[in-house]
């Protein structure tokens, strides 16, 4: 890997500026290290599913942050929770109660299969702490042995050394020396070959109910009650992933409602703050009969700030009608793409996914379908399998879908008009 740094003359204030090419791919200009291959384009201020950038240019929201902003930008019930909480007090650790966490875990528990919640900041922490959780049910039933745990492949999640063990994508574990044992990667939708991978030393299957980033892939729900069963047959616990698929984003307020599998464990982040980071490890009093005082922590966990977040989001998605509206507008979302589909054969191949997570597969690279979204100030957010992500807030109404519709058809045919003779298909009729 080739690695160039060249200082820039210092711009506003005095701030140096360095020009970073690394395997010249990609062009850094700030401080910030070059991890993430932004687009030159930033955001002042938004409104509901609008973003409104520097130069006054607004943007269609149909990223939400990576399905987190689920009410959109600035809604007023989140803003006043936040703003009146910083007026209280910030942070006090976990050295003391604080009333909002146990409130709002005794709210996620009343909607949830769970019992027990342990609040941090992301959804990898909350993946690292399901992941504990299981290892430590195992050895607090005298198995210490049973450690290891089922995934799949295409999964993600996560970004610290265990989470991507989990996820086992090669291009993200490179160059990070060692893989972190314990993890068993099995094709999806393959109950066969889950029984074939289960052993003495196994302690838990861990899936998504939709995998977002894998590339919206949803695995069948008679598949997810087949691994139900071998975790009671085996003693296993069941660990669902649902850091994006929670919090509405399926039209249910968890994936695992809408299938009706059950797990033991549950991980969820993105959605739960609207915005402010917060992470969540569910899970039932006898899966986390290890969890005792010392065995998990976190410094910022449960953070009031974050805690009137969540009280805030819930408020919303819980108030009657929301998610009948989140379903209602799926429906009509899934339904005009469809037509797009149709309208445009030589450029989208595939409608997948569930709620308002959908996956367009385009038959161009997904990277072309995304800037040219973009340049139509449509932002969307692409995923595994050259799939493109449509992730709206949970509160968007027909005008914003109309509106995105219009917007993506002149992307499909700002495409199209660049494809050659023989990759042009003729509309279905």
């Amino acid at each position: 890997m080739q690695y160039n740094a060249t200082i820039v003359p210092p711009r506003r204030g005095g701030t140096i500026h360095f020009n970073t090419t690394i395997g010249g791919s990609f062009l850094v200009t700030s401080h910030l290290m070059p991890t993430y291959t932004r687009a030159d384009l930033a955001f002042e201020r938004g409104e509901g599913a609008w973003l409104v950038a520097e130069n006054g240019d607004r943007y269609l929201d149909f990223a939400a942050g990576v399905a987190v902003n689920v009410l959109g930008h600035a809604h007023p019930h989140l803003v006043a929770a936040l703003t009146e909480q910083a007026r209280k007090v910030w942070h006090v650790s976990n050295l003391y109660r604080v009333p909002d966490a146990e409130r709002l875990a005794e709210r996620l528990c009343a909607e949830s299969f769970a019992d027990l919640v342990f609040f941090s900041n992301s959804g990898a922490e909350a993946m690292e702490g399901a992941i504990k959780v299981a290892r430590k049910y195992q050895s607090a039933n005298g198995q210490p042995e049973r450690y290891r745990i089922i995934t799949f492949e295409g999964a993600f999640h996560g970004r610290t050394l265990a989470t991507l063990a989990a996820g086992g994508q090669k291009k993200h574990l490179d160059g990070f020396g060692p893989v972190v044992d314990g993890f068993d990667q099995v094709p999806l939708d393959d109950a066969a070959a889950v029984r074939r991978t289960v052993g003495p030393q196994t302690a838990a299957i861990l899936i998504e109910p939709i995998q977002g980033e894998g590339g919206v892939r949803t695995p069948s729900t008679q598949f997810l009650k087949a691994l139900r069963q071998i975790c009671d047959e085996h003693g296993l616990l069941l660990l669902f992933d649902e850091v994006q698929t929670g919090m509405g984003r399926t039209g249910h307020l968890f994936a695992y409602q809408k299938v009706g599998v059950v797990p033991d464990v549950m991980a969820l982040a993105k959605g739960l703050g609207g915005g402010f980071p917060i992470g969540a490890c569910l899970a039932t009093a006898a899966a986390a009969k290890g969890m005792t005082a010392g065995t998990h922590g976190s410094t910022f966990g449960g953070n009031p700030l974050a805690m009137a977040a969540a009280h805030a989001v819930l408020d919303v998605v819980l108030a009657p009608g929301f998610l009948d509206h989140v379903r209602q507008m799926a429906l009509l979302l899934k339904q005009r793409l469809a037509e797009l589909k149709d309208r445009h054969p030589a450029v989208i191949a595939e409608i997948r996914g569930d709620g308002m997570l959908i996956g367009l597969k385009p038959l161009v690279p997904a990277a072309d379908l995304v800037d040219a979204l973009r340049a139509q100030r449509l932002l969307s957010v692409a995923a595994g399998e050259n799939v493109v992500r449509l992730l709206p807030p949970l509160m968007i109404g027909e005008s914003e879908i109309a509106e995105a519709l219009d917007r993506l058809d002149r992307a499909a045919a700002q495409i199209e008009a660049t494809l050659a003779p023989a990759e042009k298909v003729e509309p279905a009729k």
